[in-house]
């Protein structure tokens, strides 16, 4: 049994006792805890998780977090203040009312604590949360799923237009034990829907593990642009799942950034599930010292006519290690799929890692399917050309990195969020934080 086992084992007994809690979501935890004690934890020795050692995780009794422990100070420096239209606060996997912002939003639309949304919109929330998410081939879903209890709820109905940024925002504090939270998402958009969704996962410091899932559902003409931050404790271990269905000609763009946790897999999932969808998903990490982060992504082609783009930056430094993994599968119906894959790696130390491995698996024959990989130092030469014009062999390599990463950034539309991802780079390479690097080369406006 592991170190995690108990804690578990009694925070689902204790939701299972729940009197209050409807049938159907009883039903749901149980079947995912059922299946999550007959997987257990993976290993090495399976191939999806061969360059991740999750065994710290389960040698860690970690206990469950409260909202109790939240510092209102700590939420208020990763706010986005009035640049959000609303904000969703939790901590430790608890909404928070007190340190939440709701803000005007348009007729119809929801937006709150998922825990609420199982007693006010039963119905939608039953028909969408563990539809899209796989607990049967993903252990760390079914643990989530098992002990799903709060995280955030979106509902946007036909038509709606939501102006500003919607943040939802996972705080994590300990008070000396390490703790654990189960945190859940649910976006479902109906047709023609557009919003623009932050998650920001951030703890000051400490030991805990954050195992996160998200599922967003969107129906036909929508335009989601999402981004997730991941700003966690040094010492944290966070483990996330995102899976997306897309509906006839919506647009998805998605970007995740990691800069903290020790250890860190994200797998994103996205289905086109609708002729002419289109997909971004673009990810950039910048770690150093002995920190992991492993990104698994999935841009499953179902139906023809989609495009969908995808480009990966990791920055290591230290003893850093990187692992990305993308598959683009195209089904034998997903004919004139149009569909570009790119990951680059860019190692400061000697010490630093990156195992890469794109990938496609195409079923269909009318199709334009790339994909490539390239991993290496800073460019020498472009190093002495920047050192002839007077610059310094550190500042060159400063400013080489931060551009590395600003063909990332310069992607995001939301300006806290690329502001913030931006004055992380420089504070981190000593570098003004008013740096502006202007000259990267044709950016496509349409791919993003």
């Amino acid at each position: 049994m592991t170190q995690l086992a108990e804690p578990v084992r009694t925070q689902f007994t204790a939701l299972a006792a729940d009197a209050e809690a409807p049938a159907w979501l009883a039903s749901l935890r149980k079947a995912a805890m059922d299946r999550f004690e007959t997987v257990g934890f993976p290993n090495k020795k399976q191939e999806d998780w061969r360059f991740t050692d999750i065994s710290p995780i389960a040698k860690t009794k970690f206990t469950p977090g409260d909202l109790a422990s939240g510092d209102p100070s700590e939420a208020r420096q990763y706010s986005f203040g009035d640049e959000a239209v609303t904000e969703l606060v939790f901590v430790n996997g608890h909404y928070s009312n007190q340190l939440s912002k709701l803000g005007k939003l348009p007729k119809g639309v929801k937006v709150g604590s998922l825990k609420q949304a199982f007693e006010l919109d039963p119905i939608l929330v039953e028909s969408a949360l563990g539809a899209h998410a796989d607990s049967q081939t993903n252990p760390f879903v079914a643990l989530n799923t098992g002990l799903v209890q709060d995280g955030a709820f979106l509902f946007l109905p036909r038509g709606a237009t939501v102006e500003g940024v919607i943040h939802f925002l996972f705080l994590s504090t300990t008070a000396g034990d390490a703790t654990a939270s189960h945190p859940r998402t649910l976006v479902i958009a109906e047709d023609n829907a557009e919003a623009q969704v932050v998650e920001s996962y951030v703890g000051p410091s400490g030991t805990y593990f954050t195992n996160a899932v998200s599922e967003f559902v969107l129906g036909n003409d929508c335009r989601i642009d999402h981004n997730k931050l991941n700003q966690e404790s040094p010492d944290a271990y966070h483990i996330a799942t995102m899976q997306v269905s897309l509906g006839r000609a919506t647009t998805f763009v998605s970007h995740s950034t990691t800069l903290g946790a020790k250890m860190t897999r994200n797998d994103f999932n996205c289905t086109m599930a609708g002729e002419g969808a289109y997909a971004v998903l673009n990810g950039l990490v910048v770690i150093g010292g002995t920190q992991h982060c492993d990104n698994h992504t999935l841009l499953d082609h179902a139906v023809p006519n989609c495009p969908s783009h995808e480009m990966y930056k990791h920055v290591l430094d230290g003893k850093a290690t990187g692992v990305f993994k993308g598959k683009i599968l195209v089904r034998q119906p997903a004919q004139k799929t149009d569909s570009k894959q790119s990951s680059k790696a860019l190692l400061l130390s000697d010490d630093a890692t990156m195992n890469s491995q794109p990938a496609l698996e195409i079923y269909a024959d009318d199709v334009k399917c790339t994909h490539g990989s390239t991993i290496g130092p800073v460019d020498e030469d472009m190093i002495f050309y920047a050192r002839s014009r007077g610059i310094s062999d550190e500042a060159a390599r400063h400013l080489l990195t931060y551009a590395f990463a600003a063909d990332v950034t310069r992607r995001i539309k939301v300006a806290p969020v690329r502001r913030r991802i931006e004055s992380a780079l420089a504070a981190q390479h000593g570098l003004p934080q008013d740096i502006a690097i202007t000259n990267l080369g044709d950016f496509d406006e349409a791919a993003r």
